[in-house]
């Protein structure tokens, strides 16, 4: 298992992006709705090989702070499922990632997972 961060580095309500390493093809995403954490792949599905959501660090939050966005395109993603509800991928969803909280806080996931392209 990999540390993506600390519990406490994710503001509830709120979405983070993460590295979680130096190699790592992409980012992964981690949602915090009070002391439940949901991760999924920094990856619009709308292109086949995928395209990063934000157009700045961790600008994932649509303004009403309802669902993720993919800023490309404007996609909207609820943040329970990762579901697009609207936009040019509706009804596809984002790749979702394992998340392990450990009794210390720390965030973990998977290294297959973390090297997912």
């Amino acid at each position: 298992m990999l540390v993506l961060c600390h519990a406490s580095d994710v503001p509830d309500g709120d979405a983070r992006g993460f590295l979680p390493g130096p190699d790592a093809p992409r980012r992964i995403i981690v949602y915090r709705r009070g002391e439940t954490y949901r991760a999924y792949l920094d990856s619009c599905p709308h292109y086949r090989a995928g395209t990063p959501m934000s157009w700045r660090a961790d600008a994932y939050m649509n303004c009403d702070r309802t669902h993720l966005v993919c800023f490309a395109h404007g996609a909207l993603f609820d943040l329970e499922t990762g579901v697009c509800v609207a936009g040019p991928c509706k009804g596809r969803r984002l790749t979702a990632i394992a998340l392990m909280l450990r009794d210390n806080g720390d965030l973990c996931v998977s290294v297959s997972e973390a090297r997912q392209p």
